[in-house]
């Protein structure tokens, strides 16, 4: 009887080839922490040794601060009109550099044709470096093209180191096209600080670079 040969070992298979990588292909580099704003800078090497000094504040902590900024737009013709609401969310989400939230109405209002949880006006909230970054444009840029500026008031504050600034327009804001706009609109702007009075608040604000009128 004839044995049977050996079975003979299977060649390994050859591992495909990896595809060529594009030429000028890059690696995606891991984006790095964001540098913090010209405003913030300041805030932390200049503002707070002089509220130290001006007040002084025993602990670091006890230095007030900013807190946020809540910018509200006004929409009352947009109960008539609801396309209102959406031109005026566009140009405040470019004053802002952030997507606003639509304000509805809490209750309703007879005299005025008003429903509750109708759309009203529009706000945004800047926290963090889009804060400071918004209130450094405002003070060097956006309220000296306002028409005989001579500074803003000192009696805006609410008692509680709040400040809030009336502003009639849009259009001294950059971001807005004046081509574009089809009706002027104002705002309020609320800066919210950690002082604890108004004193304080009006301090760390003028160090901050807001112009008071003298």
């Amino acid at each position: 009887m004839s044995k049977k040969e050996p079975k003979k070992a299977k060649a390994p298979k050859e591992a495909p080839e990896a595809a060529p990588k594009e030429a000028g292909a890059k690696k995606a580099k891991p984006k790095g922490p964001q540098e913090p704003s010209r405003l913030r800078t300041r805030y932390t090497k200049e503002v707070v040794p002089a509220l130290i000094k001006h007040f002084n504040y025993k602990n670091v902590m006890a230095v007030p601060k900013l807190e946020k900024i809540v910018i509200n737009m006004g929409l009352g013709e947009a109960v008539a009109n609801a396309k209102i609401l959406d031109v005026a969310t566009d140009e405040l989400g470019r004053i802002a550099g952030q997507r606003p939230v639509v304000t509805r109405a809490k209750k309703s209002i007879a005299n005025f044709k008003l429903r509750q949880n109708m759309p009203i006006g529009a706000a945004v909230t800047l926290r963090g470096e889009r804060m400071f970054e918004f209130l450094d444009r405002l003070t060097s840029v956006v309220l000296p093209r306002v028409r005989d500026f001579r500074g803003v008031s000192t009696k805006s504050f609410d008692g509680r180191g709040n400040y809030t600034l009336g502003l009639r327009d849009q259009l001294i804001f950059p971001e807005i096209d004046y081509a574009k706009v089809d009706k002027v609109r104002g705002m309020n702007v609320t800066i919210v600080t950690t002082a604890r009075s108004d004193d304080e608040a009006r301090e760390l604000l003028k160090q901050l670079g807001m112009p008071f009128r003298q």
